[in-house]
């Protein structure tokens, strides 16, 4: 796509630097143009033909890059934020987690989704990817706030058949009914809780589902030892093992968290091109344990960055997720050199699009590609010098340093402000909500 002179174009941002994350990866002085929410100019600003522009935006001394994509989280689950702390996962979910969520309405899950929206949109985040109940809700504050996002509705069992027949057919209507929506920003797929708190024909039934409406699935897998300890007594082989057994691992599968993985376990991932999201923060939290992230790379898996709900993170920065993705990786290998500035920047954006199979549209500033862009302010005294743009974005920046954030071509958020919602409305009614919870 070729840009002409005196060609109209709906948004221009020049005079900034460019992480690009494709082939050319970092210009200094560079400008980038919009039109029709897809990227038809990225290159230096002294090569840009002269347009006009709808709307022109000066980004002297910022930084622009692709939005971050956020691959696994609960994202309405910021109404548990600060409850149910410093508790191995097993009772945390049990006690806490589970018996709180059986009290949600369509209403809460909708605030606490829209509260979560709001804080991925002013951190940063463009697209993530959402398993959880009344996902619907989900969908709404999805199309209300203007980000991206790959939705499944949650499907659990517990030993109780009825219960996964209900959140299996829901599921299925959830699929038909919103992929698309929002204007094409909502893709849907289907979202079995995990191996434990699903049998294997509800799962089998989910893979069949899956493969008939050709979409994904997401799933929790090799999250908790306790669990996978149990599995492996009942049935002799590890999680990943049996599933593979019952032909659920495939391209279109994103496994969360993978920590307790065989070298097997490892190659069957491998094998299968099944995509990875690394929940760093969440598990250390939690008290688990480090993904061997390293090695899953190595081998060739697709890993992304997830934040996990924030119940068990706390926080939907990825930049703060990012910089513990690359701290967790050295302690566990010991080794300074593993999950360098540029791997860890190129898995929470471009390597995000991966696991979610949006990679031709999303991840990168390239032409043709649609123009989720954020803005990150340089400006500031814990990002100077500017020696290494991928050290100071995983290392330094914080999530308060984005600056404008842009998804489909419009501008969302403004010198950090919310173009499109009202964030005091919504945090009062999300903590009104959530008071309300515990109330009961």
């Amino acid at each position: 796509m070729i840009l002409s002179t005196g060609e109209e174009v709906d948004l221009l941002i020049r005079d900034c630097a460019i992480l690009t994350l494709d082939h050319a990866h970092f210009i200094t002085q560079g400008a980038i143009a919009v039109k029709d929410k897809k990227i038809i100019y990225v290159g230096r600003k002294d090569s840009l033909p002269r347009v006009k522009a709808e709307r022109a935006i000066d980004a002297h001394g910022k930084v622009a890059m692709p939005g971050m994509v956020n691959c696994h989280t609960h994202v309405a689950m910021t109404l548990f934020r600060g409850l149910a702390e410093d508790k191995p996962l097993d009772a945390w979910l049990r006690k806490d987690i589970w018996p709180l969520e059986a009290k949600l309405t369509w209403e809460d899950v909708y605030w606490g989704a829209l509260l979560g929206c709001v804080e991925m949109l002013k951190t940063g985040t463009t697209c993530f990817a959402d398993m959880y109940f009344y996902e619907d809700a989900v969908a709404r504050a999805v199309e209300d706030s203007g980000l991206r996002a790959v939705l499944a509705q949650g499907i659990i069992e517990l030993k109780t058949p009825a219960l996964g027949k209900e959140t299996f057919k829901q599921s299925i209507d959830f699929v038909q009914n919103f992929h698309g929506a929002a204007e094409g920003r909502i893709r849907t797929w289907f979202g079995p809780h995990a191996v434990y708190s699903c049998s294997l024909e509800l799962l089998r039934e989910v893979r069949r589902a899956a493969s008939e409406k050709n979409v994904g699935i997401h799933i929790h897998l090799a999250e908790s030892s306790e669990q996978a300890e149990k599995l492996y007594k009942k049935y002799g082989v590890s999680e990943t093992c049996l599933l593979e057994k019952i032909g659920v691992l495939g391209s279109d599968v994103l496994a969360a968290h993978c920590i307790f993985l065989s070298k097997k376990d490892m190659q069957l991932l491998r094998k299968h091109n099944v995509k990875v999201g690394y929940n760093p923060v969440a598990n250390a939290k939690l008290g688990t344990a480090v993904s061997p992230i390293k090695e899953l790379m190595d081998l060739g898996v697709h890993v992304g960055i997830g934040t996990d709900g924030p119940a068990s993170n706390n926080s939907l920065d990825m930049f703060w997720n990012m910089r513990f993705a690359a701290l967790a990786q050295k302690l566990r290998y010991k080794d300074a050199t593993v999950m360098n500035t540029r791997k860890v920047v190129e898995m929470a954006t471009l390597g995000g699009a991966r696991t979610l199979g949006l990679e031709n549209m999303i991840g990168s500033i390239e032409v043709g590609k649609r123009a989720d862009i954020i803005l990150v302010d340089f400006n500031k005294p814990h990002l100077k010098p500017f020696h290494d743009v991928h050290a100071n974005l995983v290392y330094s920046t914080c999530g308060s340093d984005v600056d404008i954030v842009i998804i489909d071509g419009r501008i969302l958020i403004e010198k950090g402000e919310v173009k499109v919602l009202d964030e005091a409305k919504v945090m009062s009614e999300a903590e009104k909500r959530a008071f309300r919870l515990i109330s009961k």
